[in-house]
């Protein structure tokens, strides 16, 4: 089980990145992503941070940790170039921060993250079906969250992305240790969101050939 979705005190959490990763290791995660919030003020920093963090993680470890990068809360014309330059910098997994409706998020958000290289939509909301097509077009993964209040809408973004063909994936979008559930747990959310256990088993298939593309890139 992976997730690809969490933050440190980098940003917003309160772990340092080794405490993320050791805790997702014991709860029983194979890999993760750390994928701390950023826009123009702090993105120099945390792609350094990020990047320096990985690269000294030992590659002994049950648990592989991946480089990323959450742009968040961004002016929508600021999504491509971002994410172009943490592309370009070494980031292997950028999240767009997506229309949730637990916080004030820019209209067209979910849109212009799409339309950016991106790799996961995060807690996209009430998300409609063009950007659900979209998402299928781009191969970006809609995510059903574990989050409180960002996962009042799981079942709706479920229910589009099954019903359009797009790629969806569990994550926890912890920012505590408190939010670091099994994949039991997490497997669980995606049940109550309203997938079926074949569902489950199909995403986790795509995400688990995600990570081992990126395994790959990161080892040339």
């Amino acid at each position: 089980m992976y997730n690809l979705h969490c933050h440190s005190l980098l940003s917003d959490g309160v772990l340092l990145p080794s405490e993320l990763a050791v805790r997702y290791a014991a709860a029983g995660y194979k890999a993760i992503a750390i994928t701390d919030h950023a826009d123009y003020s702090n993105i120099e920093f945390i792609v350094k941070a990020i990047l320096d963090f990985t690269q000294h993680w030992p590659k002994s470890s049950p648990i592989k940790v991946l480089p990323g990068i959450e742009l968040t809360h961004l002016p929508l014309e600021q999504f491509k170039p971002l994410a172009k330059h943490c592309r370009k910098a070494g980031i292997k997994v950028i999240v767009g921060h997506g229309e949730t409706l637990a916080e004030p998020v820019i209209k067209g958000t979910n849109r212009a993250a799409l339309e950016a290289d991106i790799d996961i939509l995060a807690h996209p909301g009430l998300i409609n079906e063009k950007e659900v097509s979209l998402a299928k077009e781009k191969e970006v993964f809609l995510e059903i969250t574990s989050r409180q209040v960002h996962c009042a809408t799981n079942p709706h973004v479920a229910e589009l992305a099954l019903k359009l063909g797009a790629k969806l994936i569990l994550n926890t979008d912890s920012h505590s240790p408190e939010d670091i559930i099994t994949p039991q747990e997490l497997i669980q959310v995606g049940l109550r969101a309203g997938l079926t256990r074949k569902d489950i088993n199909k995403m986790q298939k795509e995400v688990h050939n995600f990570i081992n593309f990126l395994k790959k890139t990161l080892d040339n």
